[in-house]
């Protein structure tokens, strides 16, 4: 039996993804059990997202529907209206006071628009096949749903960046708490592997090795701004938390962007993280929060080492 260390080890949480390879892009859906507990923290400068204000912890609803992460930058938005019909025809969501179900699908958005076939965005269909292909198996990782058209560090153009993608990572304490991590991986930045060295990103010239971002953004000054990117996810325990507590872990969750991207939280990017709590297990937000950051640079790491080369962007597997 294979051990699942994805988000789905989550009990309730299913995901799934919808991909167009032509296109080279998509997006990837996770379905949240009754009850379960949502908030965001948003820090890159150029965020593409829906429903983020309503997550915020002193507004009313505290209950998340399902969360998606699309390519197709601000068009991908319209893969949430496939969510919310797929859930209506199930008479999944938020049980108003009217007595109306409405299902809350926040969402974020990476911009894959040079990429692939232009013009072609997922749209509320992509995002309803996403739900059609949701499970609870391991989390299928590397060049598909939201992390189809993923690339990082195209500071330079597409021929001297690297293949992003989409990972996951999920651990079990012995307690039986359980923190997991989904990231669609297409930062302006270096991914950094665990030693510190750059994992992927932007190539050298001759194609050996790889350059820092910084050094190369000092010598761009003012033509950096045509760097489009973003690294968008999740993360999710069996923990029982309030709508602050949540909120908190997804703020603590970005420290695992900034261990394994550099630089991070860019004015070029659009960095956000959702933050679920299904509630099965007591939990202290602070001990979710520390794991949940080992948890996103895990799957940021994830990300890249699953990415194969697509579109003339090449993967470091393919090195």
């Amino acid at each position: 039996m294979t051990t699942n260390d994805t988000l789905t080890s989550v009990p309730g949480i299913e995901v799934g993804h919808y991909t167009d390879l032509e296109g080279v892009t998509g997006c990837t859906v996770t379905l949240c059990p009754p009850g379960t507990v949502g908030a965001v923290d948003v820090r890159g400068g150029a965020p593409g997202t829906r429903e983020t204000d309503l997550l915020q912890a002193h507004n009313l609803v505290e209950e998340v529907t399902a969360v998606v992460l699309s390519g197709g930058s601000a068009f991908g938005l319209a893969t949430a209206d496939g969510v919310m019909r797929w859930h209506v025809e199930r008479g999944r969501g938020y049980q108003s006071r009217s007595g109306l179900v409405v299902p809350i699908v926040p969402a974020a958005i990476l911009f894959d628009l040079t990429i692939g076939e232009p013009g072609t965005v997922p749209g509320a269909d992509a995002g309803y096949r996403a739900c059609e292909a949701a499970s609870s198996e391991p989390v299928k990782m590397g060049c598909l749903g939201a992390g189809t058209g993923a690339r990082i560090a195209a500071i330079r153009g597409n021929e001297r960046a690297s293949k992003g993608g989409i990972g996951s990572a999920a651990m079990t304490l012995p307690n039986g708490l359980i923190v997991g991590a989904l990231m669609a991986v297409n930062s302006v930045g270096n991914v950094i592997g665990e030693d510190g060295k750059i994992l992927a990103g932007l190539r050298n010239t001759d194609g050996d090795g790889f350059l820092s971002v910084l050094d190369e953004m000092a010598l761009l000054t003012a033509e950096v701004s045509a760097t489009e990117n973003t690294v968008i996810g999740l993360v999710a325990t069996n923990g029982r938390l309030d709508k602050a507590q949540t909120q908190k872990v997804a703020q603590m969750a970005h420290d695992g962007i900034a261990r394994a991207v550099n630089p991070a939280h860019t004015m070029f990017d659009g960095d956000a993280i959702f933050a679920l709590a299904t509630g099965d297990v007591p939990a202290d937000p602070t001990f979710v929060g520390a794991y949940a950051a080992e948890m996103v640079a895990k799957a940021i790491r994830r990300a890249v080492r699953h990415a194969t080369t697509l579109a003339g962007i090449l993967a470091i597997a393919d090195d």
